[in-house]
């Protein structure tokens, strides 16, 4: 399936000169969903994960759903201001600004075997930090995946240590 007849392209957003690569397209439709799925899925073979972090606020929709195909707990890791419970946070650079992210303190034990998703891979620079969180805690990250990664950003250099997987790729802006 090409999944790109599924994501909408739009133009400057959030900002002038940025294309957006918005799966809200992908999600509405069951057999790009299901595919999608499957794909991310099937990155994970032969892999002893049992916790699937998940990035706000897209990567929770496809981070919960592989926690329940994978049998493994599921973390979000948020926005500051939204999590309860005692936290870590990191601040980090992404592509058109800065941004901080936490987590629950308690969320991740020493040796606790990580899948991190989200939505896009563009810079690199949020996943990064959030591979810093929670190795932090004393996890072990055995793979990030994506659904969409922007090669032309080289987000991958970021990320040399980790088992880095995508399903679509955009190799430039157009």
């Amino acid at each position: 399936m090409n999944l790109k007849t599924h994501i909408r392209n739009v133009k400057d957003f959030p900002k002038p000169g940025i294309m957006f690569r918005d799966i809200t397209t992908l999600l509405k439709n069951p057999e790009a969903f299901n595919y999608t799925l499957e794909q991310l899925v099937g990155f994970t073979n032969g892999l002893k994960i049992n916790k699937v972090v998940g990035i706000e606020s897209r990567g929770f929709i496809f981070g919960s759903v592989l926690a329940h195909k994978l049998n493994c707990g599921f973390i979000p890791v948020r926005k500051p201001g939204k999590l309860p419970a005692e936290k870590v946070s990191i601040s980090y650079s992404l592509e058109y600004g800065e941004d901080k992210l936490e987590m629950h303190k308690d969320a991740i034990q020493t040796g606790d075997k990580v899948l991190i998703h989200d939505d896009l891979l563009a810079t690199g620079g949020t996943m990064n930090a959030v591979c810093q969180l929670i190795e932090k805690l004393g996890g072990e990250i055995v793979q990030v995946s994506f659904i969409v990664e922007l090669s032309f950003l080289n987000g991958r250099n970021k990320l040399k240590s980790y088992d880095v997987r995508s399903i679509v790729n955009y190799e430039n802006e157009d």
